[in-house]
């Protein structure tokens, strides 16, 4: 099988800071068309799905004013630098939610948007958590609530879940024996 990659002609800069940097990249198809493509890179994230011994997992309830959404996701954040990905995502849970994850384990790493961003998201498998005895973050989270993994899916199948990093969590979860 023949395969042929887009060719890129230069990229330019439109904007950048610690979270985003902007660009445009003057790409060129295999059959020669050519466009302009804007293209978002990312820090990579870390966040935990944190499973009770009743499988239940801790959800965040949130305003999200880009989609202008109250949604349920799983806590997380960007990882800082050269931090280690496992305590970042620990660091963000303790930090969103008040509870101290007991383990943790990589669950599965993607893309959530390949034809635009990268950003590579990692989502860890939190088996038990204690409560650390502060308060979630009032600026992340409105509510925090403990779901079954049942009760996640049916929650993403009537939008209350949205977020990719949920929706792939749950899903991996119900895969496995956990």
């Amino acid at each position: 099988m023949r395969r042929t990659q887009w060719k890129i002609h230069g990229e330019n800069l439109v904007d950048e800071n610690r979270h985003i940097r902007l660009t445009t990249v003057d790409v060129e198809l295999p059959d020669g068309v050519r466009f302009t493509q804007y293209v978002a890179r990312m820090p990579r994230c870390a966040m935990t799905l944190v499973l009770n011994d009743n499988r239940e997992a801790l959800l965040m309830y949130r305003h999200r004013f880009i989609i202008d959404q109250w949604v349920w996701e799983l806590p997380g954040g960007y990882v800082d630098g050269a931090e280690d990905v496992a305590a970042a995502a620990a660091r963000e849970v303790e930090e969103e939610t008040g509870w101290r994850p007991r383990s943790m384990e990589h669950l599965v790493t993607y893309q959530p948007s390949i034809g635009s961003l990268d950003q590579p998201q990692e989502i860890y498998l939190a088996r038990g958590a204690d409560p650390t005895g502060s308060e979630p973050d009032i600026n992340e989270a409105e509510e925090l609530g403990w779901f079954p993994l049942s009760e996640a899916a049916k929650m993403i199948e009537r939008g209350e879940i949205v977020g990719a990093a949920t929706v792939v969590a749950v899903y991996r979860a119900l895969t496995l024996d956990v």
